[in-house]
Parts: C-alpha cells; sequence; structure tokens
C-alpha cells in the first residue's frame, strides 16, 4: 500500500538534519551550541539567556536565525558561516541509502534550513553528494525559513518542483504543512509519529522506508 501511494512521485524532496541521517548522532547538539554562542557575542547577553532566545526564536520564527534576523537586524552570512563550523566526522557513509535514493524515478533534491555549503559538507559525510540533482539552503528562500509557505514556492519555484507529483521528507512536523497543503505527499521522519492531517505518513528509519518504495 505505501508503495502505491509514491507511484505517481517523481520529484522527491529531503530535508537534511536528522532525515538524512540518524538523529542519534546528535549532529545538531555541535550547531545549538555554535547558536547560543553567536547570540552571546552579537547580543551581549549571557548564556542562559542567549539560549532561551535561540529556543524561542526557532518556535515563533521557525529558525533561530529568522528571529534574529527580525529582531535585530542580524546579517545572515556570518551566522551561517559560523554556526555551521563543526565537526562533521561523527557522521558516516551509508551506501545502501545513497543506492535507495538513486533509484528513485525522477528529480531527488535536498532543501534544508541550513546553508547550500554546510548541507553538501554533511551530504558528502555520508557519501550521499552525487546522488541529488540539487542542493538547496535557506539562503536560496532570500532567508525565508521553513515552514512558511512562501520559503517553499521560493526554492520549488527556483527548481521547477511540480508539487503535485512531488514528495516531502522530513523531521520536523511543522515543515510538513506547507508542502501537504500543495499537493505533495508528506513523510514524517522521525522517532515518533504526530497525529496530523498534514502528515501521510511517518517512519523512524527512513532507510527502511525507501526500501518499501524501490
Amino acid at each position: 500500500m505505501v508503495k502505491s501511494a509514491f507511484k505517481h512521485v517523481r520529484h522527491w524532496v529531503f530535508d537534511l538534519d536528522n532525515t538524512l541521517y540518524s538523529p542519534a548522532v546528535r549532529l545538531f547538539d555541535q550547531i545549538e551550541v555554535r547558536m547560543t554562542k553567536f547570540v552571546m557575542d552579537s547580543l551581549g547577553v549571557d548564556k542562559e539567556r542567549a539560549n532561551t532566545l535561540r529556543v524561542e526564536y526557532w518556535k515563533t520564527y521557525g529558525t533561530t536565525l529568522a528571529g534574529l534576523m527580525r529582531e535585530h537586524d542580524v546579517d545572515p552570512a556570518p551566522y551561517l558561516h559560523e554556526v555551521h563550523d563543526i565537526d562533521f566526522t561523527v557522521l558516516s557513509e551509508d551506501p545502501y541509502l545513497a543506492s535507495l535514493i538513486r533509484d528513485l524515478p525522477g528529480r531527488k533534491i535536498v532543501y534544508t534550513n541550513g546553508s547550500e555549503p554546510y548541507a553538501r559538507n554533511v551530504l558528502k559525510a555520508r557519501g550521499l553528494d552525487d546522488i541529488f540533482d540539487a542542493v538547496y539552503g535557506v539562503e536560496h528562500a532570500d532567508y525565508q525559513p521553513k515552514p512558511e509557505r512562501s520559503a517553499f514556492e521560493r526554492v520549488f519555484g527556483r527548481d521547477g518542483t511540480d508539487t503535485q507529483i512531488a514528495a516531502m521528507f522530513e523531521d520536523d512536523p511543522r515543515n510538513l504543512a506547507a508542502p501537504h497543503a500543495m499537493g505533495m505527499r508528506t513523510v514524517h521522519v522521525a522517532p515518533d509519529a504526530i497525529d496530523a492531517e498534514h502528515i501521510h505518513h511517518h517512519t523512524s528509519d527512513l532507510t527502511e522506508f525507501l526500501a518499501r518504495l524501490t
């Protein structure tokens, strides 16, 4: 039944963090530490206040960066460079996942709220760097983040994504609402399932799920 639900799909959109690698790796922990430090240095606040703002902006605006830009007019380029300067050696290559994605029919892209250079570093560490047709970061949405529909429209418009024959794989359930409204098949990739109208499928194991499709 799952395979039949995707028989029409020819545009495959993958989020990056905690989607194309397991959240057990805790790669994003490194980024959160650097985010907090950036907020401390930029706004002149202590660590506790910076951490509070980091989370608050993520909840309110979709990303910490979006909050910093709207509330404090922060330049996004230095921020994206600083917070993504992390250790990628904690990631390992996954040739089986690479083969499954490569075998999907049609166009495959990555779309992340991080930056394109960061995404390419992650993909390289995972052995997934030669299987996607394009990689898009928040900069390609004019720094508008998921879950804003305008962000998806910018990226999909740039890529030529036909949302009527597309699927979106994403760990943050908020970021599947707009794709659902745009006609995409949605897959929530996370340890725990969320019961929501805009989520068609859930999996805690992307590799296992894709194996069922191919």
